[in-house]
């Protein structure tokens, strides 16, 4: 692999078409390429590239599963399921750069000194006292207690060992430079045995994280000795682009604002419609579909939601609207607004936006000739970027600045009408 290769030449955004949709790592002893979602905006800088590919790895492992991180190679008559340990590797890699060294264990060493950790049974075996007049000993001089790092030990051969395969995958991320190759052959059975040995006698949270890490290394290497690739990410960031708006503007609840089954004969209920976020905001109900479309990016008509997405919003609108649970807590009109949430880049893009929210229209269904606000659905784009580092801590901003945005779309494309 070349290590020395710029980061941003490693660096691909994809176009969320055929044969572009892929998000994440993949490299082989050959080369390895990081790709990010459609409208990423990458920084200029190698340090603040490195980052970004670092958070964009904390995004996938947190809001993919094994089930989503599925590829599908042309090789293979079924998909390619890839289970590739990215949070061990990058867990012996930063204990490595932490301490900047290997992990050593302390074996005691004794020495004789007048100070230090007395060890009074070696004391009492090896040294003279000197006999006072009343027949008590006195030592001038003690065994004491020492230690020592022992850079022979097997565990830091076994740590050598998994700091130069997890720097052959991933080291490109931190430095071109290989630490030095392992002398140890690899006995896999052996390794894992005294792994877990220690990890069952440890107390240190560190070297927990450490030896679970290193287990889970040993075992991927075990496991994928033909496969010359790796692969960390997903072929649906769909799923993912759902999950973070749900995170950050939907409620937990949602399941209750959703239309349902009544089955005869049984008391379960059956959700039969389900939009992917409800948000609340100041005494209103906001219906979200997060759609992981290109029109964000291109511009282009063709690929934006279509119809079966526009009527299948307004009728969630609608449900809404007209139940009676819903007029006892918010009144006879139902304040319910309807939005489409779409990716863009704020900081290049084809609709002169330079903010985090923008408002490229909206939709409607012709089989709706009311005057209500859930029948208009506003288009949303939001940045990609800011959306994947602001999906953690308080909303309450973010909320208050996307209900503005519909709302005032609401009015603005009123206006146009």
């Amino acid at each position: 692999m070349d290590l020395d290769a710029r980061l941003l030449d490693r660096c691909h955004i994809n176009k969320n078409d055929e044969g572009d949709r892929f998000v994440g790592i993949k490299a082989d002893s050959e080369n390895a390429m990081v790709y990010f979602p459609v409208g990423y905006q990458l920084p200029e800088t190698d340090q603040e590239i490195r980052r970004d590919i670092l958070h964009l790895i904390s995004v996938l492992a947190e809001f993919t599963d094994k089930s989503d991180r599925v590829l599908a190679m042309k090789k293979f008559e079924a998909p390619q399921s890839v289970d590739f340990p990215i949070n061990a590797y990058m867990e012996v890699i930063n204990y490595y750069l932490e301490q900047n060294s290997y992990y050593t264990e302390k074996e005691p060493v004794f020495k004789t000194s007048d100070r230090g950790s007395i060890d009074w049974a070696k004391t009492i075996r090896k040294q003279r006292p000197l006999i006072q007049s009343d027949g008590s000993p006195v030592y001038t001089e003690y065994t004491v207690r020492v230690s020592s790092p022992n850079d022979k030990n097997l565990i830091t051969q076994i740590h050598k060992y998994c700091v130069y395969e997890s720097f052959q995958k991933l080291g490109w991320l931190f430095t071109p430079d290989l630490p030095p190759k392992p002398t140890i052959e690899k006995n896999t059975k052996m390794f894992l045995s005294v792994l877990n040995d220690k990890l069952a006698r440890t107390n240190n949270d560190k070297n927990k994280y450490l030896f679970t890490a290193m287990i889970a290394v040993l075992k991927y290497i075990d496991e994928q000795t033909n496969l010359k690739q790796f692969y960390f990410g997903t072929d649906s960031f769909e799923y993912v682009w759902e999950k973070l708006i749900d995170r950050v503007y939907g409620i937990k609840d949602k399941y209750k604002f959703f239309p349902r089954w009544y089955l005869k004969g049984k008391v379960k209920e059956n959700y039969a419609l389900e939009p992917d976020s409800i948000m609340l905001h100041n005494g209103k109900i906001y219906v979200l579909d997060a759609k992981y479309y290109r029109y964000g990016i291109t511009g282009n008509p063709m690929h934006l939601p279509e119809s079966s997405s526009i009527n299948k919003q307004i009728t969630y609108g609608e449900y809404i609207y007209t139940q009676e649970r819903f007029k006892r807590e918010y009144g006879d009109d139902v304040p319910v607004y309807n939005a489409f949430l779409m990716p863009y880049n704020s900081a290049k893009n084809v609709f002169g936006f330079d903010s985090i929210y923008g408002n490229i229209g909206e939709a409607k269904g012709d089989w709706k000739v009311g005057d209500h606000n859930y029948e208009r659905v506003q288009g949303i784009v939001v940045d990609i970027r800011y959306l994947m580092y602001h999906y953690t801590g308080n909303h309450k901003s973010k909320i208050l600045r996307l209900a503005d945005t519909i709302e005032q779309a609401l009015h603005d494309n009123g206006q146009m009408i």
